[in-house]
């Protein structure tokens, strides 16, 4: 029953409690039940109540319902548990009252994928973890695992609650023994979007997914909130100073994206499903495309600067090369010198994986080494082809990255690559140097399928570099250093023309940039042949 809510916990007509099998009928003639069902329907209808919605409305945020409608088809959403949650009786066994649960949950239709949604009410205790009936959403992610389905978690809660625990009159050791969400990372979609506050357990349903991303403005994510930092530390901060989007949407790269308001967040939950298959063991979608697959851009023929420190836009010619309107990219704010993308070729969803020089160089940082990792990963689990543009001058040197162990976490990332089972495409652009150089692709198979511009250049060192290494006690000695560092350059660079390296198979092609669309369109539709045969869950082995 679909009541408009009106007024603070508004009272249904007393509904009589009549046992089961009984004759008694109700209102109308009509059987007892149907009376029951509308009241109690009428009830969970109203969330915690007139006041708190509109409180909610008040600081920008949607109530749960109306999340759950931007999110499914309409009239496709089908709720699981609503009529879970507290009743009040009278003296003669009639309902008075019923405060719902403060999760609300269900499946319902997302494009083209039947999800399990779960969705907290923060009108109701603030959607505390503490307060909540465990055993509802905990079915409902379940349900989402055994039945192969995406779950799409709608986080918005206060976490843990003091006072249910001295209701409860004990504590309880911190964990669900029935939540299976390692096990669902490897077999469905899992997207975590934060809508309000996503403290202590709601931060790990945030960030225990494959997509996460948060509102600007209205939403933050931490372990524990200002309260607890303030008795733990001793610091003083807010809530969005402690865990909003500018935090990890844009720094720690907790939650991978941000958007303007609930809807953009939403929004981009939707756009992220219809990249991916339902679950491991079906291929990802393929959407009707009118980007001509033989489109050539001659810009692509001039994008790469003569001066081989000179930036430019990657971005630009991932547009150029990919089904337009396609690209979904995701961590743009975090691991800057690396873009990772969702993107179509043909209406195939291809991941897609760049270098990006406007930013360090493109050099593999520890923090891009990550962001990598987990992009690769992700991929992988679904069987979603891997294409990668390189333009990488190498790990980042210096203190800094020293300390943020950038060399580790780039093995790691080389480590990542060289497990992944899906067909790879390698699109040499410009640079490609040392261990970073190195991981642009799983070297040990015949899958790798890898192409050149006549722009790149590769080598175990670049040769300025190399040069400084290798001439240090020449270059010092020398009467004129600078004139013979340009002589020793001038000797070596011829060495770096790609197409010597061509002469010795060592690269499979060097391509008219302005081919590039073409050529890949024409390679994925080779590699999602191969796809049926990669299908189910994937196991990898440790990482140093």
């Amino acid at each position: 029953m679909n009541a408009p809510i009106g007024g603070n916990r508004p009272q249904e007509p007393a509904t009589r409690n009549v046992p089961v099998g009984t004759s008694a009928a109700g209102p109308n003639g009509e059987p007892w039940w149907v009376a029951q069902l509308k009241s109690r329907s009428w009830f969970a209808e109203q969330l915690g109540g007139a006041d708190k919605v509109a409180r909610q409305h008040e600081r920008g945020r949607k109530s749960v319902r109306e999340r759950i409608d931007l999110l499914v088809d309409p009239g496709t959403f089908r709720e699981i548990g609503k009529f879970t949650g507290a009743a009040e009786y009278d003296a003669e066994g009639n309902l008075l009252n019923v405060t719902p649960s403060n999760v609300v949950t269900g499946t319902g239709r997302v494009g083209g994928h039947e999800v399990v949604i779960v969705a907290e009410d923060f009108t109701v205790r603030g959607g505390s973890s503490e307060s909540t009936n465990p055993d509802k959403w905990q079915y409902a992610e379940r349900l989402a695992l055994e039945y192969r389905m995406p779950l799409v978690r709608l986080v918005e809660t206060a976490g843990g609650s003091v006072n249910l625990l001295k209701q409860m009159s004990s504590t309880k050791i911190p964990g669900y023994r029935d939540w299976p969400f390692v096990a669902q990372l490897g077999y469905v979609p899992v997207i975590g979007v934060a809508l309000g506050a996503a403290a202590g357990l709601g931060a790990i349903r945030v960030c225990a997914s494959h997509f996460s991303v948060m509102t600007e403005n209205t939403s933050y994510v931490f372990a524990g909130g200002p309260a607890v930092v303030k008795a733990a530390v001793g610091e003083d901060v807010t809530p969005h100073q402690l865990g909003g989007s500018q935090v990890h949407a844009r720094g720690s790269g907790v939650v991978d994206n941000e958007a303007a308001d609930e809807a953009g967040a939403i929004s981009q939950a939707r756009r992220f499903l219809s990249y991916l298959p339902s679950n491991v063991y079906e291929t990802p979608p393929v959407a009707e495309s009118s980007d001509p697959v033989d489109r050539q851009d001659d810009f692509l023929a001039t994008v790469i600067p003569g001066a081989k420190r000179q930036a430019y836009d990657m971005r630009r010619i991932l547009k150029s090369v990919f089904d337009k309107d396609s690209i979904f990219e995701i961590g743009r704010y975090n691991g800057r010198s690396e873009i990772t993308c969702l993107a179509r070729l043909g209406g195939h969803p291809v991941a897609v994986l760049a270098s990006d020089p406007m930013h360090m160089g493109g050099a593999l940082t520890a923090q891009s080494a990550e962001k990598l990792i987990r992009f690769v990963d992700m991929a992988d689990s679904f069987h979603i082809p891997i294409i990668n543009f390189v333009d990488q001058p190498g790990t980042m040197v210096g203190t800094t990255a020293e300390a943020a162990g950038a060399v580790r976490k780039g093995i790691r990332a080389q480590m990542a690559i060289e497990q992944a089972g899906v067909p790879w495409a390698t699109i040499f652009v410009r640079r490609a140097y040392g261990l970073a150089g190195s991981a642009y692709a799983p070297l040990c198979r015949a899958i790798n399928w890898r192409l050149a511009w006549p722009t790149a250049h590769w080598g175990s060192i670049p040769i300025e570099g190399g040069v400084e290494a290798a001439y240090r006690r020449e270059l010092s000695e020398a009467a004129d250093p600078e004139s013979l560092r340009k002589q020793l350059y001038a000797e070596l660079s011829p060495i770096e023309n790609p197409f010597l390296t061509a002469e010795r198979f060592a690269i499979q092609d060097i391509i008219d940039p302005r081919t590039t669309r073409p050529r890949l369109c024409e390679w994925i539709v080779q590699a999602y042949r191969l796809l049926p045969e990669l299908l189910g869950p994937v196991r990898r082995t440790m990482r140093s």
